[in-house]
């Protein structure tokens, strides 16, 4: 065999855990204005202020507007997942333990990755809803009243993660699931099922903020909140000899930040259940 055996391995292996961390690890990575390849501790996302036009005098100096430069600092933070693999136990098995280890550790990396949006999202201030009733259609409206107030874009890009409770109080509501007014299509959000509704993406996500049966949801537009990534998941394996194992080793280093507080909705919904 030849030497050089293992790098195909760990070729291989690495490749598996950028597939499954890519298809089933992070659901709401796509959903939101990214930054990859950042060099440093911490990156800094702009956000400019809104611009007025005015009139100017033949042959005068167009006028200035004078845009408004908040910069918003995202710090990064490592994470990391791993496990062994004993090398007699993978003649022992009927099943791939290599790719249920790849799995395992990018499912791990996406949820983290979830964890540092949904962590930026729970900073947002403005809300509607009071923990009293369900998802509901008027408490939606009043939300997308909100955004429409703050002149955030309806240009496709509005999201909304909910429970699964939630979830299944919208599919009671004839206009979420009726192709009359949704259309056929079926939305995509990093391989997960969403819906099409009111110009918004709808996807079902579990870890969203709960506090017995007060449950958060958030509405938003993808540029309201940062994500910063220094290093993509990457792998490494070691043989350690005195335990007849691979150690496999997945990282990643990461972070999430709120950029605009204007263009996310916190909705409160009870939730109809202690978590």
């Amino acid at each position: 065999m030849s030497v050089s055996i293992d790098q195909v391995f760990v070729k291989q292996f690495e490749a598996d855990v950028h597939l499954a961390y890519q298809q089933m690890g992070t659901k709401l990575r796509s959903t939101i204005r990214s930054k990859t390849g950042v060099v440093g501790a911490s990156t800094t996302f702009q956000k400019i202020g809104k611009g007025v036009a005015s009139t100017k005098s033949r042959h005068g100096i167009v006028p200035v507007m004078n845009l408004n430069h908040e910069p918003i600092e995202c710090m990064l933070q490592d994470y990391y997942a791993g496990d062994w693999v004993d090398a007699l136990d993978e003649l022992k098995t009927n099943v791939d333990e290599r790719r249920v280890v790849a799995s395992a550790g990018a499912y791990a990396l996406g949820r983290k990755t979830d964890e540092l949006i949904i962590e930026a999202m729970n900073t947002s201030t403005a809300s509607v809803g009071d923990y009293t009733t369900g998802l509901t259609k008027d408490l939606i409206l009043s939300a997308v009243e909100v955004l429409n107030t703050n002149d955030v874009p309806d240009d496709g890009r509005r999201f909304a993660v909910i429970g699964v409770r939630q979830w299944n109080e919208l599919l009671s509501l004839e206009e979420f699931v009726s192709s009359d007014y949704v259309g056929n299509a079926t939305p995509l959000v990093n391989g997960f099922e969403a819906k099409k509704w009111l110009g918004i993406t709808w996807v079902l996500h579990n870890g969203l903020p709960v506090s017995g049966t007060n449950r958060d949801c958030f509405i938003y537009h993808a540029s309201s909140i940062g994500h910063a990534c220094g290093q993509e998941v990457k792998t490494d394996i070691s043989w350690h000899g005195e335990r007849a194992a691979h150690f496999i080793s997945n990282s990643m280093s990461q972070g999430a930040v709120l950029i605009d507080n204007g263009g996310i909705v916190r909705v409160k919904c009870s939730d109809g259940q202690s978590a």
